[in-house]
């Protein structure tokens, strides 16, 4: 079996989010640096009110955007007629509660699957990563606004020597009933124990072929062996939920799904195809490799497995059970019609900056009032966004937004 990879064959420094431009007096920041963005894309007046915030002005035009902060800003104050706030689920425009985060703590990974990092991770990891009460700050905030299940992405978050404290802290924080991960699952053996007694309740390792030779040509790593067997210690010594992810690859797709099969037929996990997401990075293979999901799905259905509802804090997957299997198949087709309608998710950055779409134009940065530890101002922020979170994203016109690449945010 021959895996087709990138020609893209170029070097890049990947230095995230280096266009990112601030608006002076404001919280907010936006990749779209030479543009004046409508009235209407604004967060709500009340919110940038600046009687409210202590700001000086809230005009916005292109001779507010620096690439500093005007040393002059007040740090915003929130008001008691705004503590009605907290304790509000954040609700989008179009009536859809966000009751999930996905955290990115590094964009570093150290593996180079062709599919997220062609060329593998180019340049040093940032020094500037969120830290552990900047972090304990940000949770803080979103679950006052309901948040209820944190998962923690990357890059790859194990790469963090205080992972096992990160999810501690947030396992630890009222409000948040599920604390999540997703790993290569590097090492896995080593942190194993260290993670279940951290409080982590699921974790979904990739593995995109239960081949070793294909496993290693798309990771870089021939480790598949002692992965699975990683694997089976972890569901024998411990509780944490279980799921696998695999890249839907047009000339994998087959005997992935029948080595899938095999694998979930006596053991509790789902395993789940991500079809492939086109980014800027990626486009060769993406024309070359992707593959339509109603592959997987119509298989399943014609030999007898069935859908399954999601539930409230669950992520996009639609996953599929079989009476004869244990685990379950799951699909993931950010493609499919519709697939924006359910959306209940709001991402974090490395560096703190919020993303409303994992395809969005934009990301605005927050991490002023996590180093201030303004949890009560960081909650007016969040709400403030809700106007202007994007309905769907336009992967179906070629269109991913900012996104170079999915390690940048974790997917």
């Amino acid at each position: 079996m021959t895996f087709l990879h990138s020609n893209l064959g170029k070097t890049r420094l990947y230095t995230p989010f280096s266009n990112t431009a601030v608006f002076d007096g404001l919280g907010a920041v936006t990749s779209i640096a030479n543009k004046q963005l409508p009235a209407a894309s604004l967060p709500s007046a009340r919110l940038f009110d600046p009687s409210v915030l202590g700001l000086a002005s809230t005009h916005i035009s292109k001779s507010h955007i620096s690439a500093k902060r005007s040393p002059s800003v007040t740090a915003p104050v929130s008001p008691a007629s705004d503590n009605s706030l907290a304790q509000k689920v954040l609700t989008d425009g179009f009536s859809r509660e966000l009751t999930y985060l996905r955290l990115s703590i590094t964009d570093f990974c150290n593996f180079r699957c062709g599919y997220c990092l062609p060329n593998g991770y180019q340049g040093k990891r940032p020094k500037n990563e969120l830290t552990l009460d900047e972090i304990e700050v940000l949770i803080q905030a979103f679950a006052q606004v309901g948040t209820k299940k944190v998962r923690l992405t990357g890059g790859e978050p194990s790469i963090r020597k205080d992972v096992s404290d990160i999810i501690e802290l947030v396992k630890a924080t009222p409000g948040i009933e599920t604390v999540a991960m997703t790993s290569n699952g590097y090492k896995l053996g080593k942190h194993i124990k260290r993670w279940q007694q951290a409080g982590l309740n699921q974790l979904n390792i990739s593995i995109d072929s239960f081949e070793p030779e294909v496993f290693q040509q798309m990771t870089g790593f021939d480790m598949l062996p002692q992965l699975l067997q990683d694997i089976d210690t972890l569901l024998a010594t411990t509780d944490i939920k279980l799921k696998l992810n695999g890249i839907l690859m047009e000339s994998t797709a087959y005997e992935t799904l029948l080595a899938a099969l095999e694998y979930v037929k006596t053991r509790p996990v789902t395993y789940r195809f991500i079809e492939f997401m086109q980014t800027s990075d990626n486009s060769d293979l993406f024309f070359a490799q992707h593959a339509q999901s109603e592959l997987i799905t119509q298989y399943l259905l014609e030999n007898g497995w069935q859908s399954h509802q999601r539930g409230h804090t669950d992520g996009p997957a639609i996953e599929y059970s079989h009476p004869d299997y244990v685990g379950r198949i799951g699909m993931i087709a950010p493609y499919a019609p519709h697939f924006c309608d359910s959306c209940n998710r709001l991402r974090v950055s490395s560096l703190g900056k919020v993303h409303l779409c994992l395809f969005d134009q934009g990301n605005y940065d927050i991490r002023d009032y996590l180093q201030r530890q303004d949890v009560e101002g960081l909650i007016q922020v969040l709400h403030g966004f809700m106007p202007i979170k994007p309905e769907h994203h336009h992967l179906d016109q070629s269109n991913s937004g900012m996104m170079d690449n999915l390690s940048m945010i974790g997917g």
